[in-house]
């Protein structure tokens, strides 16, 4: 892995213009997904990420409450926007889930989380779904009133057992939960490689009802076998193929692979269909994230800017 951010901490070429860029508009308001452990190796989140940028904290099994909310604290004292990730499967009962909102806003005055249910197939306590933690009322007795809920635009072997209707009915659920309470929603999702499968996704959500704004994940910058790796361990479904005909050009085997096509696909649908539910694109650096950042300071506006300042 140190051989990856190596390479990608190469200073990087002259951004490209991005008068007319089409995607300029799409990375205004991107996100980024770190761990407390990724997050510690980056000097300075304000340096590379514009003010007030959304990061995510996966909170992963065994990771103490205490690293999260100091890497809450941290980021979120450089002028970024944190929010943690609540798996309900990892949180023994109400008064943990009580405990962990309570330090969150009180020592890093977080005020959003993404929730989800967690990679555990067994609960480890009273909670095994994100609802059940809308439920508990907490949430917004500690102001936290941006929700973020999971989404797989290409299922997820966890949940895919229960089937698409049960998917769509808890989709419905947190829709209404929207609707009835002041909560400000969104689903985020996995990352993907090809877009297709993530407009016939978004469509199948509006005809279910279920009009939420999209988060859509992306995998920054990455070696191929990197790529396919995390792919392959989180169950990311037919869009791999792209990665599998990039792996079949061994001109391009030994290259880096980004995610512009894709991005460039999703711009110029939302440029064609307003109505589109995507509303930003979260990163997953898979690769790095120094050479996730690098690529977006190329295409969004105060990314360039500030590479042409330091250049």
């Amino acid at each position: 892995m140190g051989n990856v951010l190596n390479f990608f901490s190469r200073k990087p070429s002259a951004p490209v213009s991005v008068s007319g860029e089409p995607l300029t508009g799409l990375l205004q308001s991107f996100s980024l997904e770190v761990m407390p452990r990724t997050a510690a190796k980056i000097e300075s989140f304000a340096d590379i990420l514009p003010a007030g940028s959304r990061v995510y904290i996966a909170h992963i099994d065994g990771t103490p409450i205490e690293d999260m909310v100091a890497t809450a604290k941290r980021i979120a004292a450089e002028g970024m926007q944190v929010m943690p990730h609540l798996p309900a499967r990892i949180i023994p009962d109400r008064a943990t889930l009580n405990d962990w909102l309570a330090r969150y806003a009180g020592e890093a005055g977080v005020d959003q989380a993404l929730l989800l249910a967690g990679g555990l197939s067994t609960p480890k306590g009273d909670f095994h779904s994100s609802m059940q933690l809308m439920e508990t009322g907490l949430l917004d007795a500690h102001g936290i009133t941006r929700l973020h809920v999971a989404g797989h635009p290409e299922g997820n072997r966890d949940i895919d057992r229960h089937g698409d209707t049960v998917i769509m009915e808890a989709l419905r659920w947190k829709q209404d939960f929207a609707n009835r309470t002041d909560a400000k929603m969104a689903i985020a999702t996995q990352f993907c490689f090809d877009a297709a499968p993530i407009f016939d996704w978004a469509a199948r959500l509006k005809e279910g009802g279920v009009d939420l704004p999209i988060h859509i994940g992306v995998a920054g910058p990455a070696k191929l076998q990197t790529l396919v790796k995390f792919a392959m361990t989180c169950g990311v479904g037919p869009s791999v193929r792209v990665l599998q005909r990039r792996a079949a050009d061994v001109t391009k085997l030994m290259l880096p692979f980004t995610p512009e096509s894709l991005l460039r696909d999703i711009a110029a649908r939302k440029a064609a269909d307003p109505a589109l539910q995507i509303e930003a694109v979260h990163f997953f650096p898979l690769g790095g994230i120094k050479a996730t950042t690098d690529f977006t300071g190329r295409f969004s506006s105060a990314g360039a800017m500030r590479a042409r300042v330091q250049a």
